[in-house]
């Protein structure tokens, strides 16, 4: 197994502290009702964490989006972290990637059907998927990314996801370590997530886990897994890798340059590692913006590799790949990208279907479960919130 990957910077301690008077008292305002929150009829589900850095929120987000959007019109609303736009937006799939920030991009261009949109203050931006006056069909259920320490919405259901490998009960606020709030914040999850799970967990550690997270009983515990999709090339002139890869035939004898500019690649470097030995780490920061320099660093480094080669990068580093310029030909031959999902582990994935499933069920507009129909009312009728819609959730 890996190992904990957390680093403390103990002479940061005297800050910490500090910082956590602070949030501490910022979240003592909304407990006692002086910073009000805001809840709403729509189903407002919240994913997110209270660390810095990556416990894998789009993925989570990705597995809710394919459990609802078959079955209700679910939208997803983001910060748009690093985008160059302001205030609130709708994604299109002609929405360039700079006005969105990378993660909703990503989410737009893989789920097109869905709403997706972006905005720093999330009850405004709630309150406009509702209201009907960007939304052609009324909005059933709503994804807050990353919204944990967003207390202004008062989600219906709260998901917390944790990493394995930086536990929140071995850690430290910031700066000395990469908590964003104590630790007690995670008595408002409904939901504890414990992403980035080593599949060769036994049961005796999934226990020491449950323990050490020291869960309230209305609290439900879960742990998931990555699962890696077969690679496929970033750009469309290169021909299709052989069916269904697995990522040993692909991997197995090469140099592999694994370019990341996400918070969290340890996972994925020492996943790829039980294929090839001959991993060669290019990592750039969260979130980063690739520019001149760092394509010519790119090209020259894979050149250096002697072959046979392959570029592996992220998901949501391709959406920031994809349109610079100066890549050479054979980098951008060799350029392919990792999909990943989550597995739930310990059989938990039908259980928590039906914890989402029972929620979005309860919400009034949607009370009404049989065959599955689009009532689709007129404009003035189906965004007054007083409507019923018929939705059938038979398939999960």
């Amino acid at each position: 197994m890996e190992g904990n990957f957390i680093k403390l910077n103990k002479k940061l301690l005297p800050f910490s502290w500090f910082y956590g008077l602070g949030v501490g008292f910022r979240n003592l305002l909304f407990e006692m009702g002086i910073l009000k929150q805001h809840s709403y009829k729509t189903p407002v589900i919240s994913v997110g964490n209270i660390t810095v850095g990556g416990t894998g929120k789009t993925p989570h987000v990705e597995y809710l989006i394919n459990l609802l959007k078959d079955h209700i019109h679910v939208a997803v609303l983001s910060r748009g972290y690093k985008r160059k736009s302001r205030g609130f937006l709708m994604a299109t799939p002609e929405t360039p990637m700079r006005d969105l920030g990378d993660e909703p991009y990503q989410m737009k261009q893989k789920y097109p059907e869905i709403v997706v949109a972006v905005d720093a203050k999330r009850t405004r931006g709630i309150e406009n998927l509702i209201s009907g006056a960007y939304t052609e069909k009324e909005v059933d259920a709503i994804l807050l990314d990353d919204a944990y320490q967003h207390r202004y919405v008062k989600p219906g259901l709260n998901i917390l996801l944790v990493d394995f490998h930086r536990l929140i009960i071995h850690d430290k606020l910031l700066p000395a370590g990469r908590l964003r709030e104590p630790v007690k914040g995670k008595d408002r999850a409904d939901i504890v997530i414990v992403t980035k799970c080593p599949k060769t967990l036994n049961p005796m550690e999934f226990r020491v886990l449950t323990k050490q997270m020291n869960l309230y009983p209305y609290q439900q515990l879960y742990f998931t897994t990555i699962k890696y999709e077969p690679l496929r090339p970033l750009f469309p002139e290169v021909p299709d890798v052989p069916s269904n890869p697995g990522l040993p035939s692909i991997l197995a004898g090469k140099n592999i340059l694994l370019l990341t500019g996400i918070a969290s690649p340890k996972q994925i470097y020492y996943d790829l590692k039980a294929y090839t030995p001959n991993i060669h780490p290019l990592r750039y920061g969260d979130h980063h913006n690739f520019k001149k320099k760092d394509i010519k660093k790119i090209n020259e480094t894979f050149e250096a590799l002697p072959a046979p080669k392959l570029i592996v990068t992220t998901e949501k580093d391709a959406v920031r790949l994809k349109d610079v310029e100066g890549l050479t030909p054979e980098t951008r031959r060799s350029l392919y990208v990792l999909p990943i999902s989550i597995e739930f582990m310990l059989q938990g994935e039908e259980l928590f279907n039906e914890k989402i499933i029972g929620y979005v069920r309860k919400n009034p507009r949607n009370s009404i479960l049989a065959k599955g129909k689009d009532d689709h009312k007129s404009k003035d009728s189906h965004h007054s919130g007083n409507g019923s819609r018929t939705i059938s959730f038979r398939n999960n």
